[in-house]
């Protein structure tokens, strides 16, 4: 009896990356007993390094790539951070599952200090994320943020080379590796709230493929999907294309969805918050929910902040 065809995932070629594709590739592995494979690629996100994302064309350089190899046939699914994913998906394509959320908090890493506020006066911070630096200058506007970009490994060797005196990341990577070690402070959401689907993977697959469809709804977990759902839906109404510093960040509490949203200012000091909470029902609500708290965004005054970010 002749094997089935492989499926092939692509896949970026950072650590962490493979780690996300490989976990996907044994988890569908054994629930279909079909042979998968990896496609390892490099996006034009990895290859422009000394620029901020958000002067380059945002988070989807980590995406396009990959999404040519699923339209020409080389691969049949992709495996995403889903904080990287645009909000609007090209034609043809859909986020067939997402799955269970690790830590969405970002983290704190240094070398000599434990917290935020142990950090001196005029310490300088690594990130390249517009979220997170409007998010440190309302807590710490003393501090000196420098950009800092490249893969997970290449964001720690700088800062033990001593270019920083800590770095921000998402806890959700340092853990997946391995290197929770590194973390000297999970930072609580109420201190900085984290971007939209920040922790939570999610699979990409062309539309026109209803069997891998179905093969990954084994892999959907509901809770981190309707959360997710509602986060992104707070981007997509704000313009989620757009490079600003927005947060979103969704949980359960029993049955309500409690959603946060937070969108800063580059050049303007302060930080617009709502909340909102309700109980979906199904997908359609979750996503209501998100757009009730873009809403209460722009009934803040976030249109006259967006005019200018976008």
């Amino acid at each position: 009896m002749q094997s089935p065809t492989p499926w092939i995932i692509a896949t970026r070629e950072s650590r962490l990356a493979l780690w996300q594709a490989e976990h996907v590739r044994d988890l569908l592995h054994a629930l279909t007993q079909r042979p998968v494979t990896l496609l390892g690629m490099t996006t034009k996100g990895d290859q422009i390094l000394d620029r901020a994302l958000s002067k380059v064309g945002g988070k989807g350089l980590f995406v396009k790539e990959l999404e040519v190899a699923l339209e020409e046939g080389r691969a049949h699914l992709a495996v995403h951070s889903l904080k990287d994913v645009p909000m609007e998906l090209p034609e043809g394509f859909i986020l067939s599952a997402v799955m269970e959320r690790e830590d969405p908090r970002d983290a704190l890493v240094s070398n000599h200090y434990a917290s935020l506020s142990e950090l001196p006066q005029g310490a300088v911070v690594g990130t390249s994320s517009l979220r997170r630096m409007v998010q440190l200058q309302a807590q710490r506007p003393d501090l000196r943020i420098e950009p800092l970009r490249g893969n997970l490994d290449t964001r720690l060797r700088k800062l033990d080379e001593g270019l920083y005196d800590a770095i921000v990341l998402a806890a959700a990577g340092l853990k997946r590796l391995d290197l929770a070690q590194r973390i000297r402070q999970v930072i609580d959401t109420r201190t900085m709230l984290p971007a939209a689907g920040q922790g939570a993977l999610g699979l990409e697959i062309r539309a026109d493929q209803p069997d891998l469809h179905a093969a990954l709804q084994a892999l959907n977990h509901r809770p981190t999907l309707w959360a997710t759902l509602a986060e992104r839906a707070v981007s997509r109404a704000l313009g989620g294309s757009c490079s600003m510093p927005l947060a979103a960040h969704a949980t359960f509490e029993g049955d309500t969805l409690v959603v946060d949203a937070l969108l800063g200012h580059a050049q303007r000091p302060g930080l617009l918050q709502t909340q909102v909470r309700g109980v979906p029902t199904d997908a359609r609500s979750a996503d209501a929910l998100g757009l009730q708290a873009a809403q209460q965004l722009i009934d803040a005054g976030a249109r006259d902040w967006l005019a200018e970010a976008c």
